[in-house]
């Protein structure tokens, strides 16, 4: 099963040095049931692309939690065994919690498939969506505006091998 785990870059930077995302648990995003049904679709590239969009939004709360954080959000691609990737049946179709799946343990960075991370012209805006994250939680229209400006730009892929360059 193909995860991504939302991380920043000094998260990234961590996984490289230790050659592994972790420590378990880690929270991923998953093309899950409650995320098939939310979104209606049998196109398995578009549940996909879903379920990377939850861990971008999964990243930028990670930015916002730290202000010393480059900010650039990052998805890293990972691949599991089904059994490892657990969703939570009761949170199925709750919309905070759509595609999220816990991986119980640590898992080896060599089982990425890619890296995405936002390009460097996206800093402003994932900036500003860092900082309007708490107040868009608390029902601000005008900070929820400018969280969705964070998620008009599209993640870059990068390859495994390209992360020394990522995180310079």
């Amino acid at each position: 099963m193909r995860v991504y785990v939302p991380l920043t870059l000094s998260g990234l930077a961590e996984a490289h040095k230790t050659g592994e995302l972790g420590p378990g648990p880690l929270t991923a995003y998953a093309v899950t049931p409650g995320l098939r049904e939310w979104y209606v679709s049998d196109d398995i590239e578009e549940l996909e692309y879903a379920a990377l969009n939850r861990a971008a939004a999964a990243s930028l709360r990670l930015l916002a939690g730290d202000p010393d954080a480059a900010r650039r959000r990052v998805v890293v691609a990972v691949d599991v065994r089904d059994q490892d990737a657990v969703a939570d049946p009761d949170a199925a179709l709750v919309a905070s919690a759509l595609g999220e799946v816990r991986v119980a343990s640590a898992v080896p960075l060599a089982k990425a498939a890619a890296i995405h991370v936002d390009a460097t012209d996206a800093v402003g805006d994932v900036s500003a969506a860092a900082a309007a994250l708490g107040a868009a939680d608390q029902g601000d229209d005008d900070a929820q505006f400018t969280v969705d400006g964070a998620e008009d730009h599209e993640l870059l892929w990068y390859a495994v091998q390209e992360i020394p360059n990522l995180i310079d």
